[in-house]
């Protein structure tokens, strides 16, 4: 299995009025592969963020394996 970090980011307006990118949350998944680590990751941040869908709080999922050893 490999470890991939998984980041929720929303565009939202910065104090200047300019469109800012922020990291909602970021996960730690251990799954088979990209695919099922974000899918995993999904249903993890819908939990702790007691969602029923996790576009409710984010824009975008960014994923990327992790650079250490599980």
């Amino acid at each position: 299995m490999s470890r991939y970090v998984v980041s929720f980011m929303k565009d939202v307006l910065g104090d200047n009025g300019r469109q800012i990118e922020i990291c909602q949350k970021t996960v730690e998944i251990d799954a088979p592969s990209e695919g099922e680590a974000t899918e995993l990751a999904k249903q993890k941040f819908c939990k702790a963020e007691r969602l029923c869908e996790w576009s409710l709080h984010a824009d975008r999922i960014n994923i990327k394996a992790a650079d250490f050893p599980s």
